[in-house]
């Protein structure tokens, strides 16, 4: 059971810092790895044996939830969608020529946006594209993002006959005073249908997402939405700290600001969700997802294989993951890519030929190794450093242990972690600050300490 931090304790770790879902972090990634460099990775990628992942992102949505933190576009005209996925089939031509030997997949995701603002036909346009390119594995995993708002009974029927079998659903929160202030309209019954009708459909996984620190939420109302979630009964969920990020995100400035939780209630929330998620058999992943004891993902967190990419907490079946749409990211070949955030930029380079890469990084063996040890920190909330040394040398234990030398004492005086020479463990009271623990080992962030604009979203 994850205890909560003192007031005190809170206060203090409370700060900017990243989210680890990459490492390096994207305010390391530079526009020096462009479309050339990207064609060398993906020439290293394809000389690797082995499956792929496959994330496209399907940018629409009908509005634009003022809480969002993620590159849409809002409309009502569903044939944008069909210029879309034009230019679509084109990039994957394009990325596919590169790897002319690495055409299996193993993992489906398609994320946005809303993906189901593709109306059926879309949707099997979309999902052709792909499999005329690249060929699924057996036993393989399809998933998809939905907002239950605007979903149909019939698109799940659609997407079940494709083969999708595992369905996220957006919920924030039921209660109707948040839902109006953020510009999200939900009801808890259309929500269940949907899950319903995805378990009719064969789907073997169903994840709702949350948030907490959304305006107007207390704990009276949020513990009203945790027990309608319950009665839903997913298989996974996602309780996201909403970050406000306004200088990003300038559509935040309409949130009221005043009606924000301060800190130390958006902490009483995120542990009212652990209470009434644990006492009812699922378990907290890391630092905020739940899954049932008897998930897939509980059990790669008992084998030691669970990771964590720009989805959050995943068991990926494959090492490189190709990215496909506006803002989509790479991760394959020794370096992260990031596609053109504008629609118009992404299309006009892909219309031209040219891959629509527009920034990333080339990890170096010391990135490797780091983020590794930062993985195992943020999924198993442990870092045995006999294994990495193992599996990187004993130089890089060494640097290991030299990161961890001038932030690990405070961190064991303060009970976030114990270290017993080999194994470092965050305890209880720490898995909430995870992300502190794991910036401990960020060889980057110090270049961030003296940044007058705030770069990351706080900690807690």
């Amino acid at each position: 059971m994850t205890s909560i931090p003192s007031p005190e304790l809170i206060q203090k770790y409370d700060r900017p810092g990243p989210r680890y879902t990459s490492y390096p972090t994207a305010p390391e990634w530079t526009d020096a790895l462009g479309p050339e460099q990207f064609a060398r990775h993906l020439a290293r990628a394809d000389a690797v044996k082995g499956p792929l992942s496959i994330y496209v992102h399907l940018p629409f949505c009908r509005e634009m939830c003022r809480f969002c933190g993620c590159n849409v576009v809002a409309t009502h005209d569903r044939t944008r969608a069909d210029a879309y996925l034009d230019v679509l089939e084109k990039e994957v031509a394009l990325v596919a020529r590169h790897l002319p030997n690495r055409r299996t997949f193993t993992q489906l995701h398609w994320g946005g946006g809303t993906p189901t603002f593709l109306d059926e036909k879309q949707l099997a346009r979309c999902h052709e594209i792909i499999t005329r390119h690249f060929e699924f594995a057996k036993d393989g995993e399809k998933a998809i993002e939905i907002d239950p708002a605007i979903t149909r009974r019939s698109q799940i029927d659609a997407l079940a006959e494709m083969g999708f079998n595992r369905i996220s659903m957006g919920v924030q929160d039921f209660d109707p005073r948040v839902q109006e202030t953020v510009g999200r309209i939900q009801g808890e019954k259309e929500t269940a249908d949907l899950v319903q009708a995805a378990r009719d459909n064969g789907f073997k996984g169903v994840n709702l997402d949350l948030i907490y620190g959304l305006p107007f939420q207390t704990r009276e109302t949020w513990k009203r939405t945790l027990e309608r979630i319950l009665a839903i009964h997913p298989d996974r969920m996602a309780v996201f700290g909403f970050a406000y990020v306004p200088w990003v995100k300038p559509h935040q400035r309409l949130l009221p600001e005043a009606a924000l939780p301060r800190t130390s209630e958006r902490v009483a929330l995120f542990f009212d969700a652990v209470e009434t998620f644990t006492r009812s058999g699922y378990r907290l992943i890391g630092l905020d997802h739940f899954a049932l004891e008897t998930d897939e993902m509980a059990r790669a967190q008992d084998e030691g294989v669970l990771t964590r990419n720009f989805q959050g907490y995943t068991v990926r079946p494959a090492d490189d993951t190709i990215a496909f749409g506006m803002s989509s990211i790479s991760d394959l070949g020794g370096a992260y890519a990031q596609n053109a955030h504008r629609l118009k930029d992404w299309g006009d380079k892909v219309e031209a030929g040219i891959l629509p890469v527009v920034k990333g990084a080339s990890v170096n063996d010391d990135d490797v190794m780091r983020r590794h040890v930062i993985n195992r920190v943020m999924c198993l909330l442990r870092l045995d450093l006999r294994e990495v040394a193992a599996k990187f040398g004993p130089k890089a234990r060494a640097e290991i242990e030299a990161s961890m030398k001038p932030g690990l004492p405070e961190l064991v005086s303060d009970g976030l972690v114990t270290f017993d020479g080999d194994v470092l463990r965050v305890t209880p009271v720490g898995q909430l600050l995870v992300r502190n623990v794991a910036m401990m080992f960020d060889a980057y962030l110090p270049r961030h300490a003296q940044d007058k604009k705030q770069t990351f979203s706080r900690t807690v």
